[in-house]
């Protein structure tokens, strides 16, 4: 790494110049990336649900849907409005009370509870049905064209009006988030470093390897919102103390060699070798994401983790390269550290480690219960702020219609009309469920289902397959409409066993299903993986274990605190946060292990290496996590999506706690197991053994 530290420092300027000439394709693959802003999409392929939604979209030539209020407007009024609507590019169909009739069958011929569903005094409700899916641009397009023609008059409800918003949202804000990150970050480096230029050097290079990473996104075909929204904020907290140990390394090797390029490449190759185990960690913890069957993790995962590779390769091309550039500025620039003298303090914890452990022991159980008994929520409008359009509609769909969501029933075309009245008339009996709404529903003895309009019966069925829709008046993610879904699902494969119940909220069942599953295996994957790292790094047994129950137990606290303020956390935050902090902060713990086992291992006592890998790394482990706690609590403290904000204040809340866990708990863990870790360090024993004889 020598050789490869001196070509850097030796060509500088050309690196400078690539490393800018590289930012062109880097912005391109960034505009050029699509973002899903549809999480439902990223559930298996293989279940019932998705399948299903694919059957609607080739055999029905529908794919998302929509609900509109209207108020105040004449049944000519409303007529005119689906024709106008119908002729929206994305629209494949309207349903409203009025247009199932189409003026040919009259009104009283239709089932007698139908208008209330679809009237209710001056306010009617319609369905719209678009040709692509949930999120494509076509339908979020014909969404915004339907506001327009509606204006006041109409509020429109459903996923994809609540998709239309959420983008809207996360466009606006996304900007404001790296503002706020780079803001707070370059305070921290202004107090914790000593020079005013080098917060701006730092900054500009995690930038540029930011936005290497988010251009890399483009092949990847398209990322999450969520993704996209916490990928810079979260990139830049969790590299930038690879950094901050670039310039410690630097500023040590320039009291050895006279020549600053000598200097640097003695640096680079001490960063690099320091900083591959540490992003090693925080890389396998996003890589546990990938294991989820809820491919979002996948789609975090993935990014976060190359975003952690550019991370470390700027770190020790772009960076060097400015340093030398910029040398005599920094220079000009230095002033003194701003971070307390906590030399009291630290002695005091290594001179009483029974004391942290005992408090440890204490706080684990109330920890403990709190991570397994805090709640999340599903419904995906809840993140939003209730002021938004779709969050309204949906609110008055609720209020005045009963509707909280809409099931679609996919059956085989050859289910007898006698079969589906039969069940018809089960599942309008099941708790909650408004009206159940089909071909041989609308018809019976009275007239034959000629008398439907032609847009009806297209609506509703198709060569294969019969399509029946189901109102509920619960809300999505809620457990009467899980409930719900139990028992029509029972109903339908009782009549036609290749049925299929899809929607919003058969969807969002699937998920609280499989997430649970992946919170299980994502937790299991992460501790194993960061276990297996560290006991490479540090050749022991004991000291794995130890440095991961110490981060977990930070975890713990930090995922338990909702419990005890009462927090409803989105479903989301309970699968990540954990892996995400356990990854990116395990390196503390690993940082002053690796100096305790250095002292130790030259002759040091157990009390003096404990003291000692303290002092030293405290000022590091503070630094690094004021970093990460800097990037993401502005964004938590600004985002008004709860899901944004939830993550980022979760994952600041966590830098610190890990932070306080490893400078108290972990110091005292390593005195008192002193013994236990150096009988299973690999040479440790040996060497320790050596000093003492001598």
């Amino acid at each position: 790494m020598i050789n490869f530290g001196r070509f850097i420092a030796k060509h500088r300027v050309v690196i400078l110049i690539l490393s800018l000439l590289l930012l062109i394709p880097s912005a391109a693959g960034y505009l050029g990336t699509r973002v899903n802003y549809d999480i439902l999409t990223y559930l298996p392929k293989d279940i019932d649900t998705m399948v299903g939604q694919d059957i609607l979209m080739d055999e029905f030539g529908k794919g998302a849907y929509a609900m509109v209020v209207t108020e105040g407007m004449s049944s000519k009024d409303i007529s005119a409005l689906c024709d106008k609507i119908m002729d929206v590019e994305g629209v494949a169909d309207v349903i409203s009370y009025d247009s199932l009739a189409g003026g040919s069958v009259p009104k009283e011929f239709l089932p007698r509870d139908l208008s209330e569903k679809f009237t209710d005094g001056d306010s009617d409700m319609m369905l719209i049905f678009f040709t692509g899916g949930t999120s494509e641009d076509e339908t979020l397009e014909a969404v915004a064209k339907i506001r327009e023609l509606t204006g006041k008059q109409a509020l429109i409800g459903g996923m994809s009006a609540i998709i239309m918003d959420t983008k809207e949202l996360t466009e606006k804000e996304e900007p404001i988030y790296v503002a706020i990150a780079v803001a707070l970050c370059s305070l921290v480096l202004a107090l914790t470093m000593d020079s005013l230029l080098l917060p701006i050097l730092f900054l500009l290079s995690i930038g540029i390897a930011i936005l290497y990473n988010l251009g890399s996104n483009y092949f990847l075909g398209q990322i999450s919102y969520i993704t996209k929204a916490i990928a810079a904020v979260l990139q830049l907290g969790v590299t930038m103390d690879y950094s901050i140990f670039l310039w410690h390394s630097f500023s040590e090797s320039l009291k050895v060699y006279d020549d600053k390029n000598e200097a640097m490449a003695h640096a680079i190759a001490a960063t690099f070798s320091s900083v591959l185990g540490s992003s090693l960690t925080t890389v396998a913890g996003f890589i546990a994401l990938c294991f989820m069957s809820f491919t979002l993790g996948l789609d975090m995962g993935l990014v976060m983790a190359k975003g952690v590779v550019f991370g470390v390769i700027c770190c020790v091309t772009v960076l060097p390269s400015m340093i030398l550039v910029c040398h005599g500025a920094i220079l000009k620039t230095t002033h003194r550290w701003h971070l307390p003298e906590l030399g009291t303090f630290l002695n005091g914890i290594v001179n009483r480690p029974a004391i942290f452990l005992i408090l440890f022991a204490a706080l684990l159980f109330p920890a403990l219960y709190g991570y397994t008994h805090y709640e999340v929520y599903y419904k995906l409008d809840k993140s939003l702020p209730e002021t938004l359009s779709s969050v309204q509609a949906n609110t008055e769909l609720d209020e005045k219609f009963h509707m909280g969501a809409i099931h679609m029933l996919i059956l085989d075309a050859d289910t007898s009309s006698a079969d589906i009245r039969r069940m018809s008339g089960e599942m309008e009996d099941v708790d909650g469920v408004n009206y159940v709404l089909g071909l041989d529903s609308l018809t019976g003895s009275l007239f034959p289902d000629s008398f439907l309009p032609e847009s009806v019966k297209s609506t509703l069925e198709s060569e294969n397959y019969k399509l029946i829709l189901i109102g509920s008046e619960y809300a999505t993610a809620s457990d009467e409409v899980n409930a719900q879904v139990d028992r029509l699902q029972a109903i339908a494969k009782s009549y036609d066993d290749s049925s299929m119940l899809i929607g919003e909220a058969p969807c969002t069942k699937d998920l609280i299903s499989i997430t649970d599953h992946d919170f299980a295996v994502v937790s299991a994957v992460s501790i194993g993986l960061v276990f297996l790292i560290i006991a490479i790094v540090l050749k022991s047994i004991v000291l794995p274990i130890l440095l991961v129950a110490v981060i977990e137990f930070a975890i713990f606290i930090n995922m338990g605190l909702p419990y005890y303020t009462h927090t409803i956390l989105p479903f989301i935050t309970s699968i990540v946060i954990g892996t995400i902090q356990l990854g990116a902060t395990v390196d503390y713990a690993i940082l002053m292990t690796n100096r305790y086992l250095h002292e130790r291992t030259n002759g040091g006592s157990k009390k003096e290496a404990a003291q000692t890998a303290l002092t030293s790394s405290a000022n590091s482990i503070i630094v690094s996590a004021l970093g990460f706690f800097a990037a993401t609590f502005g964004v938590g403290r600004y985002s008004d999506i709860d899901l944004i904000s939830a993550l980022c204040s979760l994952m600041a809340r966590g830098a610190l706690v890990s932070m306080v866990v490893v400078l108290t708990v972990l110091p005292s863990a390593l005195y008192i197991f002193d013994r236990f870790i150096i009988s299973t360090t690999f040479g440790a024993k040996k060497a320790v053994a050596l000093h003492e004889e001598a």
